[in-house]
């Protein structure tokens, strides 16, 4: 049982809902046939995980990057898998089907994504409509995967201090929630240098900001230890370029589904989001983290 109060709520359900629930019809028009809405991992940046055949190939790059935290987490055959914001399921399919793991478990406050998820019929697989805060198990996961869900705990008002407070409840659930050497695979946006506008997602993502790198580590703090980091903002910006490309021929569509006003918005996010990655405003964090094991 839980023995510690929880940190203040980031992102209300309703806002998370307000957010994913546009419609799933409206993001797999221009996200790639996996329906991944995070950043992915290009080959040809002088990295050491792929070639540079696919640099075009949004989709290729999307499963580079779900086998990366796949690999991180040491997400191994038979093994007990938690994705915490599971989005539309790439990464749960991805878990069951290449890595051939025993059991992977979602987390969504998105009821468009829960039920997307649910009907993909995905073996050895369970998609559940929950917070990471109210999550119980009776046998602790051997791996856990977490990409994107960081950006919604906090609230642009959040100070500092809750702010830490949150992300160390986060660690610890997920410190509790792991087995005695277990990793958690992390990618989460984040800010950098330069000027930036506090809240500048909240036109988007109602209720959420950014962590900045030192929160992360405070909050980490006794519960994980960072054995690896990347920091990939070129990544992003070529990514969330593509998507804006992709959204030109649909843009009709698009505004049928979601009215013209959000597409105007999205339109403009992507943009800046871009600009913001290439100069350094923003960051995007793939870590590393095993769980730390002594003093109980």
């Amino acid at each position: 049982m839980r023995t510690e109060p929880l940190a203040p709520a980031g992102a209300s359900e309703a806002a998370v809902q307000a957010h994913y629930d546009t419609g799933n019809e409206f993001y797999r028009l221009w996200l790639d046939p996996t329906v991944t809405y995070s950043c992915a991992l290009w080959g040809d940046f002088g990295d050491d995980v792929g070639g540079d055949a696919d640099a075009a190939d949004l989709e290729l790059a999307q499963l580079r990057k779900l086998d990366h935290h796949a690999r991180e987490a040491r997400a191994t055959r038979g093994s007990r898998v938690l994705d915490i914001g599971c989005g539309w399921g790439s990464m749960l399919r991805r878990l069951v089907e290449t890595h051939e793991v025993g059991e992977a478990v979602g987390l969504t406050l998105s009821k468009a994504q829960y039920e997307h998820v649910a009907g993909l019929g995905l073996q050895r697989t369970q998609v559940l409509l929950e917070s990471w805060a109210d999550h119980e198990v009776a046998q602790p996961y051997d791996a856990i995967v977490s990409i994107g869900a960081l950006e919604h705990f906090v609230r642009p008002e959040t100070s500092t201090r809750d702010r830490i407070e949150i992300y160390r409840q986060f660690f610890r659930s997920c410190r509790r929630l792991l087995v005695p050497g277990g990793h958690l695979s992390l990618q989460t946006m984040a800010y950098g240098i330069g000027g930036f506008v506090k809240g500048a997602l909240s036109t988007i993502f109602p209720e959420s900001d950014l962590p900045r790198l030192a929160e992360l580590a405070e909050g980490m703090e006794g519960s994980f230890e960072l054995v690896r980091m990347r920091n990939d903002p070129a990544h992003y910006a070529r990514t969330v370029r593509i998507w804006r490309e992709n959204m030109r021929p649909h843009r009709a569509e698009l505004a049928r589904l979601a009215g013209d006003a959000r597409v105007v918005h999205y339109e403009k996010f992507l943009e800046a989001g871009a600009r913001g990655y290439e100069a350094g405003v923003f960051n995007l964090f793939r870590m590393t983290l095993r769980r730390v094991d002594y003093g109980g």
